[in-house]
């Protein structure tokens, strides 16, 4: 076991490049996590054909492009405390799902928040394998619990406010197998940051590549301007001398993101209310302050395009499943499928 005893495990399924989006609500938080941790930062692409099944191309490709995007910004796996693992090369995991379904009624997942909205925006036939997609979870933050026996440190998951709940349904599927057999997983505590979700370009409450509104992590100086020069802003403002409303105006949200002159974030804010500022300038210097932020994202990711992305990969997985073997034979062991009578 590394020498960092806190384990952190969290993810992101591959369905096409990251965004700001990602970046604010997820990744600026993981970052620091390195300095303490023990890291395991999972592409979860079998949880990504529960709604791309029909896309696996799509799948393929975005493996690879997660991978340059997390080392693009500052996850390092050279560090020997920072995995990177893929999902769908750990069997154990397909295993350790298929045991913890047994023990989670089917009523928690048709309850569970994340399936009822997806289900809705899906608008198709559900699979069996999208409703059991918290079990699946529930697996994937359980293979790198500690042996209660041993240890009682929970493995950390970052995760906004929002998703507090879904760390509780991994916790009362872990609870309910250690009652029913024996005590063999730790349950995951939440960890809470200033995360919070971006907006997307056209003010829609969420960045997506499927909604088009998206500022792509590797996207060049020409794309990145056209983007932010098309963003919404106040919709009731027509002329730039009318006063204008800064909460909830996505160009603002941007700016108090990734601006890092607060000064000038200020100033905007108090012109555009009193409707002395337009919103021309209010872009254009989000643009600048949007290019300084990505600029060295993008040339660092071009730099690791030389690298042998795979080989990444397989290294943090191979001991990824190293400790995912040994949580696969305690419960083995607990569900007296090692047969210890014969």
């Amino acid at each position: 076991m590394n020498e960092k005893t806190k384990r952190v495990l969290t993810g992101i399924r591959p369905t096409g490049p990251l965004h700001l989006g990602h970046y604010a609500g997820a990744l600026k938080q993981w970052i620091p996590l390195q300095k303490d941790c023990e890291c395991f930062f999972m592409i979860a692409d079998i949880q990504a054909l529960t709604t791309h099944v029909d896309n696996p191309k799509l799948i393929e490709d975005s493996v690879r492009e997660v991978t340059l995007d997390f080392l693009a910004v500052g996850l390092d796996p050279k560090k020997s405390n920072v995995h990177f693992v893929l999902q769908s090369a750990i069997p154990e995991l397909t295993e350790l799902t298929v045991y913890l379904s047994m023990v989670t009624p089917f009523t928690w997942m048709q309850s569970n928040p994340t399936i009822q909205t997806e289900m809705k925006q899906l608008g198709k036939e559900i699979s069996t394998g999208f409703m059991c997609y918290p079990v699946s979870q529930a697996a994937d933050i359980s293979f790198v619990s500690p042996d209660p026996n041993e240890s009682s440190e929970p493995t950390l998951v970052p995760v906004g406010e929002d998703q507090v709940p879904h760390i509780r349904d991994n916790n009362s599927i872990i609870s309910a197998f250690n009652r029913k057999y024996s005590p063999t997983f730790v349950e995951c505590e939440a960890l809470l940051g200033d995360v919070k979700r971006l907006v997307g370009t056209d003010g829609q409450s969420k960045m997506s590549k499927s909604l088009n509104n998206a500022i792509y992590l590797k996207d060049d100086e020409g794309t990145i301007e056209k983007k932010i020069r098309s963003m919404f802003t106040d919709p009731n403002r027509i002329h730039p001398n009318d006063p204008g409303t800064v909460e909830g105006n996505p160009v603002f949200i941007y700016h108090d993101a990734f601006n890092n002159n607060k000064e000038e974030v200020k100033d905007l804010k108090e012109r555009y209310i009193k409707g002395t500022v337009g919103d021309v300038e209010v872009k254009e210097k989000l643009n600048v302050a949007i290019q300084e932020f990505l600029g060295p994202i993008r040339e660092k990711r071009k730099e690791y395009e030389k690298e042998d992305v795979k080989k990444i990969l397989e290294e943090g997985t191979v001991y990824a499943r190293a400790i995912a073997l040994k949580t696969l034979e305690r419960t083995r062991k607990a569900m007296h499928l090692n047969y210890p009578s014969i």
